[in-house]
């Protein structure tokens, strides 16, 4: 497994595709669903859709799921391509498959989001951009903070087909475990992408970080 480290030489950016996580059943928000929840005036799934849109991707799909028509709501306007999992109570990696079956435009690199890390701003997502672009090998990107396991994953393209299949995990340990040699693991200076919105709790520490009011649930 590959560390970060500074890269010889300035690489071109590759062309990048998005696949936004946003099926789930924010069981752990006490009845809220949490991609709808403000966040400094919009919904937390436009916030984190909006970020990522700056990051300049060649197309962006979004996985509905629970709550799809909300979430399709929430992000009207915005430059992404829906599609339902109807099997999204399944888990995550049914829905990271029904994303990357979308992907139509070709790219590079796909970057797997998930709806819910509103604190990831739009340089955030360049910069595991920029360090892919730089890693001296490998073909899969792991973000860590302190030793804590981040996201967004980004994979080449060119396993696709894999995760497609099943095959291939990115969001889960056995991706690191199994394909060892092809990972590259980028070191953040921040904790930002090892931070999600699961709980009450969550939100309040959202909000909190971005100086925003509390909003009480």
């Amino acid at each position: 497994m590959n560390g970060a480290g500074q890269p010889a030489a300035c690489r071109e950016s590759p062309a990048f595709s998005a696949v936004v996580l946003a099926a789930g059943l924010s069981s752990r928000m006490q009845g809220q669903h949490k991609l709808l929840l403000p966040i400094g005036g919009q919904p937390a799934v436009r916030r984190t859709v909006s970020a990522l849109a700056g990051a300049g991707p060649v197309e962006i799909v979004v996985v509905t799921g629970y709550g799809g028509q909300e979430v399709m709501e929430a992000l009207d306007g915005l430059p992404v391509t829906f599609r339902n999992n109807p099997r999204y109570q399944e888990g995550q990696m049914s829905s990271v498959a029904v994303g990357v079956a979308a992907l139509s435009a070709p790219c590079n690199v796909v970057m797997v989001c998930l709806a819910d890390q509103v604190l990831l701003d739009t340089a955030d997502y360049r910069e595991l951009i920029d360090a892919f672009a730089a890693m001296p090998r490998g073909s899969i990107l792991v973000p860590f903070f302190n030793g804590r396991r981040g996201n967004p994953v980004l994979f080449s393209a060119s396993f696709a087909a894999e995760v497609v299949s099943g095959h291939v995990n990115p969001g889960c340990r056995k991706l690191i475990e199994e394909h060892r040699d092809e990972v590259f693991i980028h070191a953040a200076t921040h904790d930002r992408f090892a931070l999600d919105m699961d709980t009450p709790e969550d939100y309040a520490y959202v909000l909190a970080r971005l100086g925003v009011p509390a909003i009480h649930m």
